[in-house]
């Protein structure tokens, strides 16, 4: 076994982290670590891995014709632009629906990303992403790679804002199957993942060809965290944006 030590300065970073009204933006990455989702797109810019594994979805599909990546990573000023202008152009209703406030938006992560069908005038902020044709195919496709349809219809009052079928959010895998398994948003998803504490029974699972253990660590303001996990399990931890951390091991079979 070896030890494993989080610290509760980590926990507004990683896949799982949650952003909303209730939970705003911590540790936002810097441009510099970012990448463009490609290069015909060099303004759209995506943490590293949401970029590769967004690029393994298209190049799967051969859709780079398709679809088109219409809004990345944003800095708080470039959110705070993008409000302000809607209030002005569309209202206070829509934006509140439509448009996350400053450091309440997935898109100051670099973990989430807007795409849109590529057809003539498109929407920068309610983007065509219809349930049919190659976006939908995408949208199933997707869940392998990381990625989950973060604002679903009836979800409003979960997520407080509208249906947005063009939002994808990068979570990891397996995470982005659990969550449509499981059919919960990421708000309840992170909830429901703190029943499986690292003292206690740990969520596990089968994904494709590995197994997978999944449980909770809450954050210690008194020091880090020292946990033990197996030596040779790949792992993965992410804060929740809230008081812990989700550890992630793979096994092989």
């Amino acid at each position: 076994m070896k030890t494993l030590t989080l610290d509760a300065k980590d926990i507004g970073k990683g896949n799982l982290i949650l952003v909303n009204p209730s939970h705003p933006v911590r540790n936002a990455p810097g441009k510099e670590t970012l990448v463009p989702v490609h290069s015909g797109y060099r303004d759209v810019l995506l943490e590293q891995q949401t970029a590769k594994m967004l690029a393994e979805v298209f190049s799967l599909l051969d859709c780079y014709h398709q679809i088109i990546p219409v809004s990345g990573y944003r800095t708080l000023q470039e959110q705070e632009s993008i409000y302000a202008d809607s209030i002005r152009a569309n209202g206070e209703d829509f934006t509140l629906q439509f448009v996350a406030a400053p450091d309440c938006s997935e898109h100051q992560t670099g973990l989430a990303v807007d795409l849109a069908e590529n057809k003539p005038d498109i929407d920068f902020i309610r983007p065509h992403f219809p349930y049919t044709g190659i976006c939908q195919t995408f949208r199933e496709k997707a869940i392998r790679y990381g990625f989950i349809e973060r604002y679903k219809s009836g979800r409003e009052a979960i997520t407080k804002i509208a249906h947005e079928p063009w939002h994808f959010r990068y979570i990891g895998y397996p995470h982005s199957e659990l969550v449509e398994k499981v059919d919960l948003t990421l708000e309840e998803y992170i909830a429901w993942l703190k029943q499986f504490p690292y003292a206690g029974p740990h969520l596990q699972g089968r994904f494709r060809g590995r197994d997978i253990e999944i449980f909770y660590v809450p954050a210690t303001h008194s020091g880090p965290a020292a946990i033990a996990i197996p030596d040779q399990a790949p792992y993965q931890v992410s804060g929740n944006n809230e008081d812990g951390f989700i550890v992630t091991l793979w096994r092989k079979l």
